[in-house]
């Protein structure tokens, strides 16, 4: 009977690992980190690597769209970046539409509905952003949960808008060229070592190119190990209808949804996070997922 013991020295830590993906407690091998944990480190960088370097799959994204928004078309997009080198070596590009893109909008608004320069309540702009894999993943299931939620209203929505290279700021000029009243960023998050398919929303109220940042509302890591669709959707939901009723977003939108009886009951499950009623939301990305600002992808 072999009772060599462990090299590993456990950490007195380690029974909190079950509360969250981050890389605590790990234990150690002599002055150094445990194979094993070594191993999926290089994994998860490696997976990082490839959500920023993959291509989207736009032809296979546009049918899982179409899917779930019914007979609503789905248009194809490009940033001003031609290519993924481009696209990471110049951020200003990915903000911009390349001409055949902004033609495409301006054809397709000279041609839609006459009702005010801004015929649309909302658009809906589907980025890859720097993780195509999360946009893969969840942009569709998340805007089928989303529009069960306002399918009992009365919204006048866009064509669903699939940008590829492109940056948060990128919604900014569909939802102008469309005529959107308020605009709707799904993107690809910058990737982490332990949430290569963070999925991030930007609200912004009245788009245009060249607004700060400080104009848009994020909503960060959907995705179901992070922030689950139907408590994103319920977010995003709430301050799409405050952005219309106060015809604003930004810094000046606070999100007040953590009131919600189905909301307090998921974050209460996290016991590292304080969930008093006057805890500020607004200005926290994350595990609550919402800020006035630009949040974790530009």
């Amino acid at each position: 009977m072999n009772t060599k013991a462990s090299p590993v020295t456990a950490n007195p830590w380690e029974t909190l690992r079950r509360f969250t993906d981050a890389r605590i407690a790990l234990g150690r091998a002599g002055v150094s980190l445990p194979t094993a944990a070594h191993l999926a480190f290089q994994l998860a960088h490696a997976q990082a690597r490839d959500a920023v370097l993959v291509a989207l799959d736009v032809p296979s994204l546009r049918q899982s769209l179409s899917a779930v928004s019914g007979k609503q078309p789905c248009l194809s997009l490009h940033s001003a970046a031609a290519d993924r080198t481009v696209y990471l070596q110049r951020p200003d590009l990915g903000r911009r539409l390349d001409e055949a893109s902004r033609k495409t909008l301006q054809e397709l608004k000279a041609t839609g509905p006459e009702a005010g320069a801004r015929p649309f309540d909302v658009a809906f702009v589907v980025v890859d952003g720097l993780s195509a894999l999360a946009i893969m993943q969840h942009a569709a299931p998340f805007l089928g949960v989303l529009q069960r939620r306002m399918a009992a209203e009365n919204w006048s929505v866009a064509p669903v808008c699939i940008a590829s290279q492109g940056r948060v700021a990128i919604g900014d000029e569909v939802g102008e060229l469309l005529g959107a009243r308020a605009v709707v960023v799904l993107i690809g998050e910058r990737p982490g070592l332990s949430s290569p398919d963070s999925m991030g929303l930007y609200l912004t109220w009245m788009p245009r190119a060249g607004l700060r940042d400080d104009s848009r509302n994020c909503i960060s890591n959907v995705r179901p190990a992070g922030l689950r669709y139907e408590d994103a959707a319920y977010k995003l939901h709430y301050l799409l209808a405050q952005a219309h009723k106060r015809q604003l977003s930004g810094v000046g939108l606070k999100d007040e949804t953590l009131a919600a009886p189905q909301l307090q009951a998921a974050m209460s499950k996290n016991f590292l996070l304080d969930h008093s009623p006057t805890l500020g939301v607004s200005g926290v990305s994350g595990v609550s997922g919402v800020s006035g600002a630009s949040g974790p992808q530009a």
